[in-house]
């Protein structure tokens, strides 16, 4: 068993801020993929004030084995109530900016990618100023969805490529690298204005040398922001952590993305996909579309 390192212990969080989230995300029957996938930054995020929503779930239609969201539930009907709440949350809690992603629901003909945009226009209508970020499964190729959700002009369009392509088989096995990449170049080619992101796990046994592969294969895809994490195994049942990544290492790969032109590289053990995603609205005044 390799045992955690202490640069992974997180600070504890202020329990009165975490309640005031936690009860909108009740009163309003909201998930988050702050709690369904065990985000370790859960406290401090919820003490901050923010959260990232996830919708039509929580049940996922893959069995990826590094994630802890259900995938043993059957999805349910996609509710016509849920953009309205969202909206409602994302004004009750004041965000600037807001996350909003999904589980696959690779049974929807669209992948989801219409209640994607319902929830876009729910949160401009009572919050017009808040900058919107939509995380997004691949759609299982289907780009005539990715257009749908385009078509709603969200500020941020991130599609996580998880991992490098040699562990795909076995980290995400329903997934395709080539296909995740395919996406960011669409998305390049279909709205240019929107900032494109993704995010990858280390720790699961990946070289060096493959990592900065992955990071050149996302720049060669124009994507504009990257975030790497660490992976933690959210229990006993899901693949086992290979190495615990030091900062140091971390710091590298920060140095070498802004290196070859990502304008934003946020590498740190405690990184995910959403992990302080607010600071891209100092990226779009540095870098305006």
């Amino acid at each position: 068993m390799v045992v955690k390192p202490e640069w992974l212990r997180v600070k504890a969080p202020q329990w009165e801020r975490v309640g005031n989230v936690k009860e909108v995300l009740r009163d309003l029957a909201l998930n988050t993929v702050c709690e369904e996938a065990s985000c370790p930054n859960i406290g401090e995020c919820f003490s901050n004030g923010t959260a990232t929503f996830l919708i039509m779930g929580p049940a996922c239609t893959r069995a990826c084995p590094y994630c802890d969201i259900d995938f043993e539930k059957k999805p349910q009907p996609l509710d016509p109530t849920e953009p309205t709440r969202l909206a409602e949350a994302v004004r009750r809690m004041g965000l600037n900016h807001v996350v909003v992603t999904s589980v696959n629901r690779d049974d929807l003909p669209d992948g989801g990618a219409s209640q994607f945009v319902r929830c876009i226009e729910e949160i401009r209508a009572v919050s017009p100023k808040t900058t919107i970020e939509v995380l997004i499964p691949d759609l299982c190729g289907n780009w005539d969805a990715l257009k749908i959700i385009l078509s709603a002009s969200p500020e941020v369009l991130n599609h996580n490529t998880e991992t490098i392509p040699r562990l795909y088989r076995r980290v995400r096995p329903q997934g395709n690298y080539a296909r995740s990449l395919e996406l960011l170049k669409q998305v390049r080619q279909m709205n240019p204005k929107v900032y494109t992101k993704s995010g990858i796990m280390v720790g699961l046994g990946e070289t060096d040398d493959e990592v900065r592969q992955t990071m050149q294969d996302l720049r060669a895809a124009d994507c504009d922001i990257l975030t790497i994490g660490q992976y933690l195994q959210p229990t006993q049942k899901h693949l086992g952590v290979k190495d615990f990544v030091t900062p140091e290492q971390f710091d590298s790969w920060r140095e070498f993305g802004e290196s070859i032109g990502f304008l934003q590289v946020v590498s740190s053990p405690l990184t995910r996909s959403s992990y302080h995603a607010e600071q891209v609205q100092a990226l779009m005044q540095l870098y305006p579309r």
